[in-house]
């Protein structure tokens, strides 16, 4: 039988840096200090393939995940960006016409979360893993970076519409302008805010994924719940209104905490932050985002 994938490209001598395979959705069994926790993860893995080839030996990928995800039922991975660098040493493995590598992983995770301790639930986050390689000059040797991060989703309100609706009640209700009451939390247009941060991780560096969300949450106006009493809706209101934020503070105030919670991660970790608002009162979604190393940010935040 003739190996189609290895003849002669018929479509022009383009090296493409990327073929793959998506939406492979495994179970990952991963084992941490004080837990076993099993990921529901989604896969996308791929290599670079040369102007040579025709095709690249997509079977080999599918087969691979399989091998390494599955053995970890019984021999847990110590992370999921762990479990990334494997797999992508494996597909340089499998694929000897390739110099690159790639793998990226969603997975979803829960924590135990709560308004109040009677209340606690499990609370859905993401956690982001990836892992890129690339050989060494090589066949054998390859160096691979890896990446871990996090995504949650909270709530803000806004600050602006906030001070404007005030002005506008005063006119109504003039006491509002005693300095007493200007302490008083007032009503503005609220939005989800879905916020991620992922590090670059430098060899030997770790992080803890529950870390990760609690220095998202810190930074929204507050974390929202999927179980809440009315009493416990005022309470997650109120403490919204007595923060509100732009999405441009929940990104300052992220990286702020990044640049001093984090002090076993060396200068040379790369950050990467986005922040998404679903606006209420508007048609569209407001976002920022902002990628420096970690020194950077230490560097900016003690000036």
């Amino acid at each position: 039988m003739r190996d189609v994938h290895a003849m002669e490209p018929t479509a022009g001598r383009f090296e493409l840096h990327k073929v793959g395979v998506s939406g492979i959705r495994k179970p990952l069994t991963v084992r941490r200090p004080d837990r076993v926790v099993t990921l529901t993860t989604v896969f996308e893995v791929a290599v670079d393939l040369p102007s040579t080839r025709k095709g690249s030996d997509l079977s080999r990928n599918a087969i691979l995940l399989a091998e390494i995800v599955d053995e970890t039922v019984v021999r847990p991975v110590p992370s999921l960006e762990s479990a990334c660098v494997a797999i992508a040493r494996a597909l340089l493995e499998r694929h000897p016409y390739a110099q690159t590598a790639s793998v990226d992983a969603t997975a979803e995770y829960f924590l135990r979360r709560g308004i109040a301790e009677e209340r606690k639930s499990f609370e859905d986050y993401t956690l982001l893993g990836a892992a890129r390689s690339q050989r060494d000059g090589t066949k054998t040797a390859a160096s691979v970076t890896k990446s871990i991060g996090a995504e949650a989703v909270g709530m803000t309100a806004c600050p602006c519409a906030m001070e404007t609706a005030r002005e506008a009640l005063a006119e109504e209700f003039p006491r509002l302008r005693d300095p007493e009451l200007q302490a008083l939390p007032m009503v503005t247009h609220n939005q989800r805010n879905r916020t991620r941060l992922i590090f670059d991780l430098p060899d030997g560096a770790e992080v803890e994924a529950d870390d990760l969300i609690e220095t998202i949450e810190a930074s929204q106006s507050s974390p929202t719940y999927a179980i809440l009493k009315r009493g416990d809706e005022a309470k997650m209101v109120i403490q919204a209104h007595r923060h509100p934020k732009f999405v441009e503070d929940v990104l300052r105030d992220l990286l702020r905490r990044v640049a001093t919670q984090f002090p076993r991660l060396p200068d040379s970790t790369f950050v990467r932050a986005r922040t998404v608002s679903e606006e209420s009162i508007h048609k569209y979604n407001v976002v920022a985002e902002h990628q420096a190393s970690l020194g950077e940010l230490r560097q900016t935040s003690a000036s």
